[in-house]
């Protein structure tokens, strides 16, 4: 399930305007950023690692970074900055 959400998610952060409103992409990214943040505490930290070992497996660049990425941009993790 999480790989099936990723895939959306990627391809939503990849689209451009001709392909997908960018309004309702950005609506889209931030309602899955709200319902992982009403995930459980041991939910959160479970995706955490599923999409950690996602990334060490990727060979596609872009994507890995994006994988990366993604607890902090999906408001999993505080951000560090």
């Amino acid at each position: 399930m999480a790989e099936a959400l990723v895939d959306v998610l990627w391809f939503i952060d990849g689209s451009e305007d001709e392909q997908m409103d960018q309004d309702d992409a950005v609506k889209v990214m931030e309602g899955v950023a709200h319902v992982v943040s009403t995930l459980s505490n041991d939910q959160q930290q479970e995706l955490i690692a599923l999409i950690g070992e996602m990334a060490a497996a990727e060979t596609d660049p872009a994507r890995r970074e994006f994988l990366e990425e993604f607890p902090e941009g999906f408001g999993l993790v505080d951000d560090l900055s």
